[in-house]
């Protein structure tokens, strides 16, 4: 993946987004790194960040990539210590906003 792909995609997360598998290939997401990020997504219900919506319904289980493990993936990609930006985030917004400054500013 090229540089300028991965910086696009990198601004498209926001670390609260769970990307459907049709959407990365839409976007263009290596086959590879489908088959290595994604995942079956449970809802959880005490609290909303927990449950999983798709539009404005709920669902109890999604098949997708993480907007967040899709970052890092794509940060390490564009050589950005993530490892060292995960370690000072606390939350997985903030981590992805990190990232998305790290690369701004490279």
């Amino acid at each position: 993946m090229n540089r300028l792909r991965a910086l696009v995609l990198l601004q498209e997360c926001t670390g609260d987004d769970i990307w459907s598998l049709e959407h990365c290939r839409l976007r263009q997401i290596p086959e590879e790194w489908i088959e290595e990020l994604s995942d079956c997504f449970e809802s959880g219900f005490e609290h909303d960040l927990q449950t999983i919506y798709v539009g404005e319904r709920i669902t109890n289980q999604y098949r997708g990539i993480r907007d967040v493990d899709l970052a890092q993936k794509l940060g390490r990609q564009l050589g950005l210590p993530v490892d060292q930006i995960a370690s000072q985030s606390a939350s997985r917004r903030s981590l992805v906003t990190a990232l998305q400054d790290a690369a701004e500013e490279m």
